[in-house]
């Protein structure tokens, strides 16, 4: 008789923690801030057992520039962090963007702004992600709704970061940080770790070549090939240039190497939405109560559906116009005032839509959910 596999119960923030490890992370600088203090008190008590290094910083500036480092080196690094500590770590998120090293930061949100409410969420850090640095570039920010989902983000999130050598934010809030859960991962559902692209010809590297794939190879500092990194515009070779073919040839590179692979970044879960009428778009934790209330609508014989964007930026507005334009109505709740509301209002065009706030530090009831499509579309004379 096979013994029964004892359950085991996960907080979100552990999982992140045990992602990164696994995606073979070595190197994590932090500072520990509330709500995502447990990552780093892991990788602190378990990072050195897989033979990696743990170092608590000063602050967050530090701890982002530490990681960069390490990244520079060889490492897979990683921070953790939340809303006042990533707003520190704006300016070196956008050096990493320019120098094209990869790094993973975890975002747990919470209420702001400033010191706002330490232990309570919000989804309010969705635009900073996006738009917090300065300069046109691309970022790829990922939003798990589950503890078992913020593991293997995790991993692919340090997949996507070597693979396209660029800062990648995994943007948790506090109901995921501190959510306990049942946690099973199969070996098959856990992805394929991936490296980043390393050349052995040290004679002839050239370290921002524009290559066909649009990310160079990597030769980490100390390994034999001597080259330049700034956080400065720079040409193939790393070195300063105001040439304007070369300026623009290179910004192009670092926006189109995320934006043209939208299809290989971006993931999303549809519920419900072969005959949907209705669509309600939501994302992380209040995706939980999404599902839920797209459940109710439909044993009120409202077609209702559900799309969980996975991956935030860069955002998948082709998805969004394809599934949404033309419905009776999209209603899309956010733990904020409306920040992704923005890009699904402008994806779909001329199709009624709805934005309803959550601005009261706590999860959107299913119930105002359900409650507000039947209400507008009373209005609309759609049932």
């Amino acid at each position: 008789m096979t013994k029964a596999k004892k359950p085991k119960l996960l907080q979100g923030n552990i999982a992140c923690a045990m992602g990164a490890i696994k995606a073979g992370a070595t190197f994590f600088g932090g500072y520990p801030i509330t709500p995502s203090t447990e990552i780093a008190e892991y990788m602190a008590a378990q990072l050195p057992k897989a033979g990696g290094r743990f170092m608590q910083m000063e602050d967050e500036i530090a701890s982002i520039g530490a990681i960069i480092g390490a990244s520079c080196v060889g490492h897979k690094s990683f921070t953790a962090t939340s809303g006042p500590g990533f707003s520190l770590m704006q300016e070196l998120i956008g050096y990493a963007c320019n120098a094209e090293i990869p790094i993973v930061i975890a975002n747990v949100m919470r209420s702001g702004p400033s010191t706002g409410l330490p232990t309570l969420p919000a989804a309010q850090d969705v635009m900073q992600a996006r738009w917090g640095t300065h300069g046109d570039h691309s970022i790829i920010a990922i939003s798990p709704y589950s503890v078992k989902e913020t593991y293997i983000q995790t991993i692919k999130a340090f997949n996507l970061a070597e693979k396209y050598r660029t800062p990648v934010i995994i943007l948790m809030d506090e109901k995921i940080g501190h959510l306990r859960e049942g946690f099973d991962v199969s070996d098959d559902e856990i992805p394929e770790i991936i490296q980043r692209k390393r050349t052995l010809d040290k004679e002839n590297y050239i370290p921002y070549e524009n290559t066909p794939s649009m990310v160079p190879e990597f030769i980490p500092l100390g390994c034999g090939a001597r080259y330049h990194i700034t956080g400065l515009t720079h040409n193939e070779k790393g070195f300063y240039t105001q040439k304007s073919d070369e300026v623009e040839k290179f910004l192009f590179r670092i926006y189109d190497k995320i934006e043209k692979n939208k299809e290989d970044i971006c993931e999303y879960e549809m519920f419900e939405m072969d005959d949907a009428e209705v669509v309600i778009v939501s994302y992380g934790s209040v995706a939980r109560s999404a599902k839920e209330a797209v459940s109710k609508l439909r044993a009120s014989n409202v077609k209702a559906g559900l799309i969980r964007l996975i991956t935030l930026w860069p955002f998948n507005d082709t998805l969004i116009y394809e599934k949404c334009h033309g419905k009776k109505l999209v209603l899309m709740p956010e733990m904020n005032l409306g920040q992704l509301s923005l890009e699904v209002e402008r994806a779909i065009k001329d199709t009624p839509f709805y934005s309803l706030h959550g601005a009261k530090a706590d999860l959107i009831d299913p119930k105002v959910m359900a409650d507000k499509v039947i209400s507008l579309l009373k209005e609309r004379g759609e049932v």
